[in-house]
């Protein structure tokens, strides 16, 4: 990708542009998920959970691992609604009604959140941690991915999987705009499904990345997929062998010989262009088609976990709390910083452009 680094914002611009959500979580942010017909944002995360087994000797609450916000068009946030799970949350995704919140996590279970009445019901399990969660209205399933090397499809009128598909290994990340789903597990693998023959594997490779997969992103045309991993890299590659010739890889997160990793990689609802965000604790606007990075923005003081568009792309929200890409040791609950920020996209930033010649 071609780098236009005469694009990066200064520090008054990000200022101007970005505000924080109020009352964020008190440990690392594990995910982040806008409604898709509204601007209320959920982010899920480990919150204080060093602290949880002294807090229930002493009869104490458990801080709320999953919590939502009201946006404005403004970027102005208001708390609305709060629940948990007994251990961290790693994943949520929305209904397509907006009205329910899917949330799974360290407990090995999946609740429904029903935001009308602030009530929550397990809906599915697994004999691991529950690391990514999405809902396919298409079909009316929930489809899970574990630590537990499964994916396992839910019709919510029942406590049984319709299926269990087995995996190679554990799942780290997964993608699904059906009727493609793409899942990337330990060891490299990743796996094509058509959802259209849900139970059979569409297709299996390893990873184009040589190190292991921290996210998968699909296209919006449904055509291919984005792999990010810890090595500062991401592949983009199509599903069909007849356009192996489009797939390329190329570098991000990365200061001289410093090294991050991709952490998160989400797609633009309209411009059809993407982000990355990293453990480097910036975030890139970037453009496949036309091969470019369209702008580069300043690094926070901590890594960036997760990130998001909301509907129409007005917003950009990402976290800045430790990812665990250095390991427990390097964990300080005390001083790590816990933000959720919210980036008001223009379109100048994000808007696809012609590549510019080359002399």
């Amino acid at each position: 990708m071609d780098d236009e680094r005469g694009n990066a914002t200064n520090e008054w611009e990000t200022l101007v542009q970005t505000k924080q959500v109020v009352s964020p979580p008190s440990d690392g942010v594990s995910s982040l998920s806008w409604s898709p017909n509204a601007n209320l944002l959920v982010a899920t995360s480990w919150d204080n959970q060093t602290n949880a087994d002294r807090r229930r000797r002493a009869g104490m609450d458990l801080p709320p691992q999953v919590r939502c916000w009201e946006v404005s068009p403004q970027g102005q946030s208001a708390a609305k609604l709060a629940t948990s799970h007994e251990k961290p949350v790693l994943c949520s995704c929305w209904n397509a009604s907006g009205d329910v919140v899917f949330t799974g996590g360290v407990d090995n279970q999946v609740k429904m959140w029903t935001l009308a009445t602030n009530q929550t019901q397990q809906v599915a399990a697994h004999d691991a941690a529950v690391r990514h969660v999405a809902y396919m209205p298409e079909m009316n399933l929930l489809v899970t991915g574990s630590w537990d090397k499964t994916l396992r499809y839910w019709d919510l009128r029942s406590p049984n999987a319709v299926h269990s598909q087995p995996l190679p290994d554990k799942v780290y990340a997964m993608s699904c705009t059906h009727p493609l789903l793409v899942v990337g597990t330990a060891d490299r693998n990743i796996l094509v499904f058509n959802l259209q023959n849900p139970q059979q594997v569409y297709k299996q490779i390893a990873s184009p990345l040589k190190y292991q997969t921290r996210v998968v992103t699909n296209f919006p045309d449904k055509t291919g997929f984005l792999v990010g991993s810890i090595e500062g890299r991401v592949a983009v590659h199509h599903v069909e062998d007849n356009m192996q010739n489009k797939n390329f890889t190329f570098k991000c997160h990365r200061n001289n010989n410093d090294v991050y990793a991709v952490n998160s990689i989400a797609f633009h609802p309209v411009h059809g262009t993407f982000s990355t965000a990293g453990a480097d604790g910036a975030f890139n606007f970037w453009d496949k088609d036309s091969k470019q990075r369209l702008k580069a923005f300043q690094a926070a003081n901590a890594p960036i976990p997760c990130s998001s568009f909301n509907k129409d792309g007005s917003i950009f929200a990402y976290a800045v709390s430790y990812d665990w890409s250095k390991g427990a040791e390097n964990y300080n609950p005390a001083t790590a910083p816990n933000h959720i920020l919210l980036h008001g996209v223009q379109d100048s930033e994000i808007k696809a452009r012609t590549r510019p010649n080359r002399r």
